[in-house]
């Protein structure tokens, strides 16, 4: 609070300017005493609060990190099933491409008269049919003529066995 000086006599005047300029030391030492405190007390709690603020940062890059982690792998598992997904379908329209291919690729063999593999598997079904059939037609004359030579060799036989013991 300010206080209005007297004019009034010269004495009081030297008195009130010592007890001003007193005062305004005072003031000015108990402010720099003050400041001296305040820089004293941030020293002091500032290596706590720097050490605080290490703690909480370091836990918030923890979190951070687990959540990064954590939508990295979601983003992971979506883009596995989305390539299983087009992989299928891709497969898929290969495969159509595959029977149409081959469709075309036969009619035009068989256009230009090329057998196809059913064509030949018959062919080779009846030949060996045809061998089976070869082989008894040739067992059978074998057997017959065997016979026959048997059945003509008895009779010479039952000739010949009168005549030695005659």
């Amino acid at each position: 609070m300010v206080t209005k000086i007297n004019k009034s006599s010269n004495s009081t005047d030297k008195k009130t300017g010592a007890q001003l300029s007193g005062t305004v030391k005072e003031s000015a030492q108990q402010i720099w005493l003050a400041g001296l405190g305040a820089f004293a007390k941030a020293q002091e709690e500032g290596g706590k609060v720097f050490e605080a603020l290490v703690k909480e940062g370091t836990s918030i890059q923890r979190k951070t990190q687990a959540a990064a982690e954590e939508k990295i792998s979601e983003a992971t598992n979506r883009m596995a099933s989305m390539a299983t997904d087009i992989s299928s379908k891709a497969s898929g329209q290969w495969g159509k491409l595959e029977d149409i291919f081959e469709e075309r690729v036969s009619k035009a063999l068989n256009k230009l008269g090329v057998p196809s593999s059913r064509d030949i598997d018959v062919l080779m079904a009846r030949i060996d049919e045809l061998e089976r059939s070869a082989s008894k037609r040739a067992a059978k004359p074998a057997t017959a003529a065997r016979s026959a030579a048997k059945s003509a060799a008895k009779p010479a036989a039952k000739r010949a066995s009168p005549r030695k013991s005659a």
